[in-house]
């Protein structure tokens, strides 16, 4: 489900209200040691549980003083943002 290299922790596979309590806990102590990145690329399946888990990681990561940017985001997850009216508070990447 997740892997860090270096201060990137990547998601794989499906990111849904039947994983997050894995994504949540896998994360713990990626983001204790530094993880800054949340590269989403790689996400096959997500519904709305996916932002409870994205903030809860912005919570932890701001514990530890600092914070995180998505990198990848599937357009599914940000057009539920969207619908959900908190598109602007996930720090996601620059668009190019």
């Amino acid at each position: 489900m997740t892997r860090v290299e270096g201060t990137r922790l990547t998601v794989s596979g499906p990111a849904t209200l039947a994983t997050a309590p894995q994504l949540l806990e896998e994360a713990h102590a990626a983001l204790a040691a530094g993880v800054t990145e949340v590269d989403l690329g790689e996400v096959t399946e997500l519904d709305s549980s996916l932002l409870a888990v994205i903030f809860a990681w912005m919570r932890e990561a701001k514990e530890h003083g600092r914070t995180l940017v998505l990198r990848r985001v599937p357009q599914d997850l940000a057009s539920l943002a969207r619908l959900y009216g908190v598109a602007e508070l996930l720090p996601q990447e620059p668009a190019r």
